[in-house]
């Protein structure tokens, strides 16, 4: 009897320790309706520790079949940069299920995989994107109280409930009071008994579970590569961390809700993902691109990128963004990386885009349209390396702004492995520059006498007009006179994207907000949209347009009883129309 009260007093001690240290579990316990691409997170009242070993499984309740485990004995994946040559693919039978072998092609998780890191041993991989080579990854994640659990990609089905365990060894707490997650009924869950309709042409991403998917890459996968039209995926507010990497796929746009507060990251680079050494390099038509992007559009066109923020948290060799495929937009978006902040490799048009990087921020090898960014280095901004067939770099109305305390330069082009970029160019028009060196330019290897480092009015930071006399002697300035033609085309996006005239339709990113104000004060209204040539904009009240209220902001400098009503506006250019929601302005 008293060995049972023991036993019973000792159960109860340790569910309620559980208790006390996971105070949330997400999904909850035996929630319903949970997106198959959810992550599990705990949330403790203490900050916890992952563990160097133990595991954690993913069970189906229907048939206790294993469905996932992570085992955290793996390395995540490479910490330095190995030149041995890529070991042979070891074809290694699945312990699991064909469902496991269907998802994850050609990946066991947990071993190497065709193409994955040149370098001995085995690291953590999953698939992303539906391709066949394995990308190194964090199962657990953990953020101050939070531990976010990553289960491989695409293994949970809808229509399913799952059971969690997790080995005490996972996660340690400072008061030792978490003991792990056992049995079938500790943290349970059912996912949605189907997805979206296959023809929706707006997917909504949210990261608490209240959208069609948790995840961005979810809601990637689930689109077809041809949509019969052009389909959105919205992305709630939130922190999403993850790597996103999709290839051929068509048309589809990426809009936020809020730019600084979307944040898609991941802490990738070069050493991490490495290039697949039996593949070759992200510069052959055809071959796969870098692992090493938080954000990756592979072979992909009519993407449309807008309103949030990309970013790589790793130093070295990391894009924010990295694009590869033709007619591509981006704008109202921040990329932040480190080398090579952003990369391009077919036509891409950028407008009001800011790109933050450590140096040789803009990497590629073009046609890119540069209008209205901001782009910060610590040193230099390109390495740029288009050839003869296309244009390079083009910015217009643009800053650069040297964020390394020091001077730097434009541009360089510098040997790569003996390879020299003959054809390189960078024009700038109406550009903005702040902590350039004097010589604005840096090294070129090899022959010079095709490379385009143009600039044409350029301005300090105070908007005078920079001096340029002691300009590297292989760059030029254009003329308003003698130049007008060129500086003209080079205006032209079309004439720099090979034919392409981006288009976009307006997209509202800033709504006009209901305001209260007092007769005789001053009140502004205003819209912000993103659109693919500028937009036009006409505000109405009550229905009926004002006459002269054509700007994306109205300013009524003293309000009257008489300006009280309903404000609303129409954004329009050539691709579109977009209406805003309707404001009340209330005058006491």
């Amino acid at each position: 009897m008293i060995a049972a009260r023991h036993g019973i007093a000792l159960f109860i001690m340790l569910a309620c320790a559980a208790r006390a240290s996971a105070q949330q579990t997400f999904p909850a316990n035996r929630a319903i309706d949970v997106n198959p691409d959810t992550h599990l997170v705990l949330t403790f009242t203490q900050a916890p520790q992952l563990g160097r070993f133990g595991q954690i499984r993913i069970y189906d309740a229907s048939d206790n079949r294993l469905v996932d485990m992570l085992d955290l004995g793996i390395p995540h994946g490479p910490t330095e940069r190995s030149s041995a040559p890529a070991p042979p693919y070891l074809a290694i039978p699945y312990p699991y299920d064909e469902g496991l072998r269907r998802s994850n092609v050609d990946t066991k998780p947990g071993t190497p995989s065709a193409g994955a890191a040149p370098v001995p041993g085995q690291y953590q991989l999953t698939i992303i994107g539906g391709f066949t080579d394995g990308f190194h990854f964090h199962p657990v994640i953990v953020h101050d109280n939070v531990a976010t659990i990553y289960p491989h990609n695409n293994l949970l089905e809808y229509g399913k409930t799952y059971y969690v365990k997790i080995d005490p060894e996972v996660l340690t707490l400072p008061d030792r009071s978490f003991h792990g997650i056992a049995g079938d009924g500790g943290w349970r869950f059912s996912t949605k008994s189907q997805g979206p309709s296959a023809d929706k042409d707006r997917l909504v991403v949210s990261a608490d579970g209240s959208g069609d998917f948790n995840t961005v890459q979810g809601a990637v996968d689930f689109t077809p590569d041809h949509p019969a039209r052009r389909v959105t995926i919205f992305i709630r507010n939130g922190d999403y961390e993850e790597i996103v990497y999709f290839r051929n796929k068509h048309d589809l746009t990426f809009l936020g809700e809020d730019r600084d507060k979307v944040r898609i990251h991941y802490a990738n680079n070069e050493t991490f993902n490495p290039h697949p050494a039996n593949i070759g390099t992200n510069e052959l038509p055809g071959t796969f691109p870098s692992r090493r992007a938080a954000f990756a559009a592979d072979h992909s066109s009519g993407i449309a990128l807008v309103n949030l923020t990309l970013q790589t948290t790793l130093a070295g060799q990391a894009e924010g963004l990295l694009i590869n495929g033709g007619r591509n937009i981006a704008s109202h978006v921040t990329v932040i990386g480190s080398g090579d902040a952003l990369q391009v490799n077919d036509s891409a048009y950028f407008s009001d885009v800011k790109i933050v990087g450590r140096g040789d921020t803009i990497l590629g090898r073009g046609p890119a349209y540069f209008r209205r960014c901001e782009i910060e280095s610590e040193h230099t901004y390109m390495w740029i390396r288009n050839p003869s067939t296309n244009h390079g770099n083009v910015f217009v109305g643009c800053r650069f702004d040297t964020s390394g305390g020091g001077t730097t330069e434009l541009a360089r082009e510098p040997a790569n492995k003996g390879q020299t970029y003959a054809s390189a160019e960078a024009v700038l028009i109406d550009a903005t520059l702040n902590g350039i060196s004097p010589a604005g330019w840096g090294e070129v290897a090899g022959d010079a006498s095709q490379i385009h480092f143009w600039e044409y009015n350029s301005r300090n930071a105070d908007g005078t007009p920079l001096d340029t006399r002691g300009r590297n002697p292989i760059s030029r300035q254009l003329d308003q006179q003698r130049d007008a033609a060129i500086i003209a085309s080079y205006r032209d996006p079309a004439y720099v994207l090979g034919g392409w005239q981006p288009a976009m339709a307006p997209l509202i990113l800033t709504q006009p907000t209901a305001s209260a104000v007092s007769v005789g004060d001053a009140v502004t209204l205003q819209v912000r949209a993103a659109a693919v040539p500028d937009a036009s904009y006409q505000w109405f009240k009550n229905g009926q347009p004002i006459a002269g209220a054509r700007e994306a902001s109205l300013t009524i400098k003293h309000a009257s009883d008489s300006d009280a009503g309903a404000y609303g506006v129409r954004v329009d250019n050539a691709s579109g129309s977009a209406a805003s929601a309707v404001a009340q302005l209330i005058v006491r």
